[in-house]
């Protein structure tokens, strides 16, 4: 066996000597004694010997903490594992080499050369990925600007509500006209800001987004209008430009402008008239060009007649108002959205996206989402990493959803028991008949996930006679 392996491993290697050398890759080969075989240049001019004179050593003799002889003893490979050669911590593989199921010698190399050309290669390889993915979703759409990150395409939803935000926005992105976005929590306020500064013929200037609640009140003025040099202790040598100097020429995102403060009010409000800023510690203003964009969740009017916010300012940015609708009022778009984010994950992880049960898009679509789609996205986020065998079933929901669910049935079937009781005994033919028809459409729905154009399939109707019927039935 000793003679027909050295000579199967001496054959190989002359075969592959002048490729094996010419490799960046370090490469070891070991006999079944675990003694070197062959050593390629590279890896011998990095360990400092002669590739022909270390021939015949034990593996373990010239090269530190090896594991060769390992990977011959027990048979089994390792890959990308850790081995610290000469202070530097390598990535380095072995494989065993193998004739007619007998362990013949082993195989080595060394990929990366430092943990941190390791680092360098994965973050090289996750750009390529990102890269990929971006252009493989449409091939024909320009890179956006780095300022600016969505699209109207990228909304997802085929609701009536939808479809008509869609068209208002993009009447009004056209134009520089202000617009104020009203909205519950994680209804997607920050996603059609960007929508509208795409669709505008600002689009290849900047976007600058400012989140009012979530900058200190004594630090908003410096951070909106800029501050110069020595304008007060700590400030940067040369001044730093606001978010205003930063938007000129394109788009200013003022998101939760119900929490700024009454101070901040009355400044914002003079450089909107004025369309002028003077920095922090200037003598002197200068002019500003930008789109202005707000967004809130708060109920403004309410504000003014508590004092809290100025009704001045109010009309100013109130050119515009549009309105999100919470995702309760859209329950259609519940299933795609849902399945949009499932897909979302799969592609950022590289793993199978799950899918959901009957039960589970039941209890979503039933469930009320006082946190809008933003809830949705950390719910399908949660299930996504705990679903087993591909399947999120209603027990991976949250309780609240699946609570919430287990209530409103409770009550349904409450309610259709006592009305079954009180038709059957006095109920006309008619009201039966709409009864049943209520019953049919709400399980046709639940089928399709929602989906309005699928349960009409199903039903055996048109798209426009179930509205009919949505409506009549108040399941709209």
């Amino acid at each position: 066996m000793k003679t027909s392996s050295t000579s199967k491993l001496r054959q190989a290697a002359d075969t592959y000597r002048t490729i094996l050398d010419a490799l960046e890759e370090w490469v070891v080969v070991v006999d079944h004694n675990a003694r070197i075989f062959f050593l390629n240049r590279p890896y011998a001019r990095f360990l400092g010997v002669n590739a022909d004179d270390v021939k015949g050593k034990k593996v373990t003799d010239v090269i530190e903490n090896t594991r060769m002889h390992i990977t011959i003893e027990k048979g089994v490979a390792e890959r990308l594992s850790i081995q610290k050669i000469r202070g530097s911590n390598m990535i380095a593989s072995r494989f065993p080499i193998t004739d007619q199921g007998k362990v013949i010698g082993a195989v080595g190399t060394v990929i990366f050369h430092d943990t941190y050309e390791w680092k360098r290669i994965n973050s090289h390889i996750k750009a390529l990925l990102a890269e990929y993915e971006f252009r493989a979703q449409d091939k024909s759409t320009p890179e956006l600007p780095t300022s600016s990150h969505y699209r109207l395409a990228d909304i997802v939803g085929d609701s009536k509500a939808i479809k008509e935000l869609n068209q208002t926005i993009t009447q009004v992105a056209s134009g520089d006209v202000t617009v104020l976005l009203r909205g519950e929590s994680g209804t997607g306020k920050e996603l059609y800001a960007h929508a509208i500064h795409q669709l505008s013929e600002r689009a290849d200037a900047p976007f600058i987004k400012v989140n009012c609640a979530a900058i200190p009140e004594n630090l908003l003025e410096s951070e909106l209008f800029g501050y110069e040099e020595g304008a007060f202790t700590g400030a940067k040598k040369g001044g730093k430009a606001g978010k205003f100097q930063l938007a000129h020429g394109g788009t200013l995102f003022l998101d939760e402008i119900g929490d700024l403060p009454l101070s901040m009010q009355a400044k914002l409000l003079r450089v909107l008239q004025e369309r002028e800023v003077e920095a922090v510690g200037s003598t002197s203003p200068s002019p500003v060009n930008i789109r202005l964009i707000t967004a809130t969740h708060r109920p403004l009017e309410t504000l003014i007649k508590e004092g809290t916010f100025r009704e001045d300012l109010y009309y100013r940015i109130n050119v515009v108002n549009v309105s999100l609708p919470p995702l309760r009022e859209r329950q259609e778009d519940i299933a795609k959205l849902a399945e949009h984010f499932l897909q979302a994950l799969s592609r950022r992880t590289g793993r199978r996206a799950p899918k959901l049960t009957a039960q589970a898009m039941t209890a979503l679509l039933e469930y009320h989402w006082p946190g809008n789609i933003r809830e949705l996205e950390n719910i399908m986020e949660a299930a996504f990493f705990t679903a087993q065998d591909r399947k999120i079933p209603l027990s991976l929901l949250p309780s609240n959803v699946r609570n919430h669910a287990q209530l409103e049935s409770s009550v349904e079937q409450s309610n259709d028991s006592a009305t079954t009781s009180v038709y059957t005994a006095t109920g006309t033919l008619k009201e039966q008949m709409d009864r049943a028809e209520k019953t049919a459409i709400k399980q046709a729905l639940s089928q399709a996930f929602g989906n309005r154009t699928l349960a009409a399939k199903q039903l055996g109707i048109s798209k426009s006679t179930l509205y009919e019927k949505l409506s009549k039935h108040q399941l709209a």
